[in-house]
């Protein structure tokens, strides 16, 4: 029988619930500073994880989580990238 693949677990940073990795928006400071969307999950640099719900990416924003997280300013076109991912993938933005 073939071993049970671990699946990567990750917790948002605005509802703080855990879900699996693939789940989530990742969103990476690199190594320069800059500030984007990670969609393959495996980019270079300190990572934040956010739900894929309105609610959290809003929460986010309201809040500046994700610059606190990071430690530098986060640009708007980021939360932009997020918010139209949500619009393009209704079945994700489920609100649990």
């Amino acid at each position: 029988m073939p071993k049970q693949r671990k699946i990567p677990m990750r917790k948002c940073i605005a509802c703080q619930e855990s879900a699996e990795k693939k789940g989530l928006f990742r969103i990476v400071r690199s190594p320069e500073g800059t500030v984007f969307l990670d969609s393959t999950g495996k980019k270079n640099g300190r990572g934040a994880y956010l739900s894929k719900k309105a609610s959290c990416v809003s929460k986010a924003k309201e809040k500046n989580l994700l610059s606190r997280h990071l430690g530098v300013p986060v640009p708007d076109t980021v939360f932009d990238e997020m918010f139209a991912y949500l619009e393009d993938h209704p079945e994700n933005a489920g609100e649990e």
